[in-house]
């Protein structure tokens, strides 16, 4: 299934949020932003949360993943209908995180990523989702993690770009496969080079793999130095941009 590059317009939500099933909801948020959120952002994390992010060296990437599983937990909980402390998750084989089955709208599905600084969630009803975001740094080795992890048919596409936009190309790639092994559910129980997405910026984002026909793919800027991508089972749907807002908890 493809399709294009969509313009991204963010919008602050409603609260409550309503999803219906014919959407996904992306959010966003900037985590750094949310520091004076930390403490009450902590205390409605599971112990299980509390534990991996005692387990980071470094303060920022605790403040990080304080801050977006936080803010997680209340975007779910918008939509759930419940307490923030109180959302409680399953986890599947490959440890991806869904909601527990004794919730009413246990037919909610969510993905999360964050890259420096920056948080996407997205959100679906009764289909699997997966999304990536990735902060865009020239410093990257962009055509020498290619060699490693992308298709020839990636590689090729990646060498074609004028040299100034390959590095958008790669990270356009990376955060498309990212996402779809993601709503596939498999981590790295396949290999990025087994499938092939396109990497053209401005091009139908398609997928080559055998059941290619289950999903749609696309493209989003999540903010300005920053690529993202949403994978979605099934075709039709619509996607909908939200900002991550305070209200949200105070419903």
């Amino acid at each position: 299934m493809t399709d294009r590059v969509f313009s991204t317009d963010w919008r602050r939500a409603p609260a409550p949020p309503r999803i219906r099933e014919n959407e996904i909801h992306v959010w966003r948020a900037q985590l750094d932003a949310e520091q004076a959120l930390l403490p009450g952002l902590e205390a409605i994390l599971a112990p299980e949360e509390k534990s991996r992010a005692g387990r980071f060296v470094f303060p920022r990437d605790r403040v990080h993943f304080v801050a977006a599983h936080g803010i997680l937990r209340i975007i779910l909980a918008s939509y759930l209908s419940m307490p923030a402390k109180d959302v409680m998750f399953r986890y599947g084989p490959q440890k991806k995180p869904a909601i527990g089955l004794d919730h009413s709208e246990s037919t909610v599905r969510f993905s999360l990523s964050h890259s420096h600084g920056l948080a996407v969630c997205a959100v679906a009803r009764g289909r699997e989702v997966g999304v990536d975001v990735e902060a865009i740094r020239p410093e990257v080795a962009g055509e020498d993690i290619a060699e490693r992890f992308f298709s020839p048919r990636e590689r090729a596409e990646l060498r074609l770009l004028p040299p100034d936009r390959r590095v958008e190309g790669f990270f356009l790639c990376w955060t498309l496969k990212e996402a779809y092994i993601k709503a596939r559910s498999v981590g790295l129980g396949i290999p990025l080079d087994s499938f092939d997405v396109s990497l053209m910026p401005g091009q139908p984002k398609g997928l080559i793999s055998p059941d290619s026909d289950r999903w749609t793919l696309r493209s989003f800027q999540p903010a300005p130095g920053y690529a993202g991508a949403v994978v979605g089972e099934g075709k039709n749907w619509e996607l909908r941009y939200w900002d991550w807002n305070l209200g949200l908890a105070q419903k």
